[in-house]
């Protein structure tokens, strides 16, 4: 019983640190460089739109499930150590939730609020879009890696 816990866990997580990957992907690589082409009224108007839509979407219950699913790995894995596999549970939960959540907590998320609270039209909105922009995208870059890795990490504790 416990193999077959473990194992679905790490197929949930593989999957869903994999669509996470795609979905930072997407950002990183077209939506934010279109929503940058915009003038910054109509920039900051789509992605605070974004931000709102995201929350109520099939989104959050992915996020924080595969949070949920990448502590539990790191526990699983320190509680199996001398196991097969163990190592690749530990780094991939762990990585998952430091480089995906801990970053979108701590850093997003406010980036995320400081852009909602700004009206589009103010003429410091300039300042704050084109900052947004490079910061933002920087820290979404660390959240792909991060669900890159932790993918190929549960993948990797499959097969071991």
């Amino acid at each position: 019983m416990r193999q077959v816990l473990t194992t679905g866990l790490l197929w949930f997580s593989a999957i869903g640190c994999g669509l996470m990957a795609g979905i930072y992907f997407a950002f990183s690589t077209f939506i934010m460089t279109a929503l940058g082409r915009l003038d910054q009224a109509a920039g900051i108007a789509a992605m605070n739109a974004i931000n709102v839509d995201i929350v109520r979407s099939l989104f959050m219950p992915l996020f924080l499930g595969t949070t949920v699913a990448g502590a539990a790995l790191v526990v699983m894995g320190v509680l199996r150590i001398s196991e097969p596999g163990a190592v690749s549970m530990i780094a991939g939960g762990g990585l998952y939730v430091v480089g995906m959540f801990v970053v979108t907590m701590v850093f997003n998320v406010p980036l995320n609020n400081a852009l909602a609270a700004i009206q589009p039209s103010a003429p410091e909105a300039g300042v704050v879009w084109a900052t947004y922009l490079k910061d933002w995208v920087v820290l979404n870059h660390v959240r792909t890696v991060a669900s890159v890795v932790s993918t190929a990490l549960c993948i990797a504790a499959l097969t071991s």
